[in-house]
């Protein structure tokens, strides 16, 4: 068992060796909140533009600026009838790193424009002056909030772009028809990631744009850290997102699917902790498609939490990653749900992981015990294995293990049998890894001496930094690697040293040591669920041992060996296969001995 428990944890090692590492900052003050779902205006200063080059637009080129906000219990949007556009969405409920309003979304780094048709030009919709009305009563009918930000031109051409958002949550409609015009317009984005969270690395290396194509294939810009990327997808996508760290924008197609779609991600140097990386998209919208009613779109400004963005749009969820494709069963259908129901009743997430891991081990304590059972026959076999080291020695490895083999088949005993169960519960160890680093419901969740579980503790830090390490020792980290290491020598005590020129069980001791270094600037939550899932099972273990009585163990093998010498007992198919083994090494062996008796003839 020990050797194949290793191999699994040698696997881990190196995916989380490849993983990359993450970080946090802070927003203007919000405005004082309005009344929920109900439009309010602030006239601003006035403005005139140039309208030199606007052609048919320099009507709509001078006015006055006026903000319109629409709020309910989860977000705050303010609109500007200069460009009928959003200027900033402050997430209600939510915080920076640093305790200071969260903007998802702001004028001072974020774009969210129209560009229209203009002769043989174009012109950008926000040196344009949109007319509105207040809609309040429609409001106080239906709960939710509607404006609507109009320009019509004396050439006969129109625009309206209205947005709606529900009496909750995160999602906003946004209806754009234009009427008239000769050629399409373009839909652009650009987003500058700002520090939110405490880990800058893993907030930059994380922040990407996603989509999804027509042919339901989700993809993604790559997570580079430094540098620029661009893309322009030759398929038109159902939506596409800015994600962040612990939250995402994105942009959901209704009446049609986004076309001529382009990305482009920039990242700011290393150095800059304040502006991270700078996210863009650019859309092509057909005159056609805005004229008939087909310019029908869904924002959604909030968190990435895998619940929400399931109803944002077929696949939205994507967004919040689950690991490889073999793991994302595992944390969609079994710790997802789990964590939601433990959630309704349980408030502090350090006890909720606590009772998670323990409902986990409960459930695959027939595993633990059968693993258990494979280790305490494999002990029984102990003194005749010595025996068989000691007759043949250690200058024939092979015929050792001819001879193991032959012991084995002889009391009916498959080895493996101990390596299967821990193979079996190896996807949850591997899935919690990928999962708890993206649940944004342990974001600043405060436990025992860490006040946010989704990132590391730094109760002891440096007045430097130093490689791999970084400026800190997380305390649940060290933690976790003292029960790693107890739950080694445990487990050592139960586990037959197999012959080679390496006991595996050494590297029980030292596995702890390398996952200490790569687990020191991981989340404080997952560190505290390896923590109680090492000492649960050490209690496991110890149960179950005074429960297991090897003398009955003993006897029981050594029955095997007499019904299986008599032919009383059935071979199983593990002995079959290895009586062949052993004939096909015994006559390989032959051949060998005869070609070397041939050659010296």
């Amino acid at each position: 068992m020990d050797r194949n428990t290793i191999i699994g944890l040698l696997l881990i090692v190196g995916m989380l060796l490849g993983y990359q590492f993450l970080m946090p900052e802070e927003k203007p003050q919000p405005q004082k909140p309005q009344q929920m779902g109900v439009p309010k205006k602030n006239v601003s200063t006035a403005a005139t533009l140039d309208t030199a080059a606007l052609g048919s637009f320099s009507s709509a080129a001078k006015g006055t600026s006026q903000e319109v906000v629409l709020e309910n219990k989860d977000v705050r949007v303010t609109f500007s009838t200069q460009g009928g556009r959003i200027k900033e969405v402050l997430l209600k409920n939510y915080k920076t790193y640093d305790q200071k309003p969260l903007y998802l979304f702001d004028e001072k780094g974020s774009r969210l424009g129209l560009e229209l048709p203009n002769g043989s030009g174009k012109v950008d919709a926000s040196q344009l002056f949109f007319t509105t009305t207040d809609q309040s009563q429609v409001v106080a009918e239906n709960g939710s909030g509607t404006v609507a930000f109009t320009l019509q031109l004396a050439s006969g051409q129109t625009i309206e772009q209205r947005y709606t958002l529900p009496g909750k949550g995160f999602t906003l409609g946004y209806d754009l028809n234009a009427k008239n015009f000769g050629g399409n317009a373009r839909l652009f984005w650009s987003h500058t990631i700002d520090r939110t969270e405490k880990d800058v690395n893993k907030l930059r290396n994380e922040s990407t744009i996603n989509y999804l194509t027509t042919d339901e294939s989700f993809d993604h810009l790559s997570q580079n850290s430094s540098g620029t990327e661009e893309q322009t997808l030759e398929e038109p996508v159902k939506w596409l997102s800015f994600k962040q760290m612990y939250f995402v924008s994105g942009l959901v197609g209704e009446g049609t699917n986004l076309s001529g779609v382009k990305l482009k991600s920039t990242a700011f140097p290393d150095n800059n902790e304040e502006n991270l990386k700078t996210l863009e998209a650019e859309v092509q919208l057909p005159a056609a498609d805005l004229a008939a009613g087909k310019g029908k779109f869904k924002l959604y400004f909030g968190p990435n939490d895998y619940q929400l963005t399931t109803q944002v749009a077929p696949d939205f969820n994507e967004n919040v990653y689950l690991g490889y494709a073999f793991l994302k069963p595992v944390n969609r259908y079994v710790f997802v749900p789990l964590f939601n129901l433990l959630g309704g009743f349980i408030s502090n997430y350090g006890v909720l992981i606590f009772v998670l891991v323990f409902i986990i081990k409960l459930i695959l304590t027939p595993l633990t015990y059968k693993s258990y059972i494979s280790m305490a026959k494999m002990r029984v076999l102990q003194p005749e294995l010595a025996a068989l080291k000691e007759k043949i020695g250690d200058d024939d490895a092979q015929k050792m293990q001819q001879e193991q083999m032959k012991l084995y088949q002889q009391v009916g005993v498959n080895p493996l049998s101990g390596c299967v169960p821990q193979l079996l519960t190896l996807p949850i160890l591997m899935s919690v890894f990928f999962l708890f680093p993206n649940l944004i419901e342990l974001r600043q969740q405060p436990f025992l001496w860490t006040n946010d579980l989704s990132s590391y503790d730094d109760l002891i830090k440096f007045g430097f930094s130093l490689p791999i390490l970084g400026n800190h020792i997380s305390l649940f980290t060290v933690m976790m690697t003292g029960s790693s290491i107890l739950f080694a020598y445990y487990n050592n005590q139960t586990t037959v040293s197999t012959p080679g020129p390496v006991d595996y069980r050494t590297l029980g001791y030292i596995m702890p040591l390398v996952f200490f270094f790569i687990m020191n600037s991981f989340p404080a939550g997952l560190a505290w669920y390896y923590l109680v899932s090492n000492l649960i099972t050490i209690g496991q273990q110890q149960l179950i041992k005074r429960f297991v009585d090897e003398d009955k163990i003993k006897a029981i093998l050594e029955e095997n060996r007499r019904k299986i010498s008599s032919g009383e007992k059935k071979k199983s198919k593990f002995s079959e296969m290895l009586e062949k083994q052993l004939k096909a090494a015994e006559e390989a062996k032959k051949q060998a001995e005869a070609q070397a008796n041939k050659k010296k003839k």
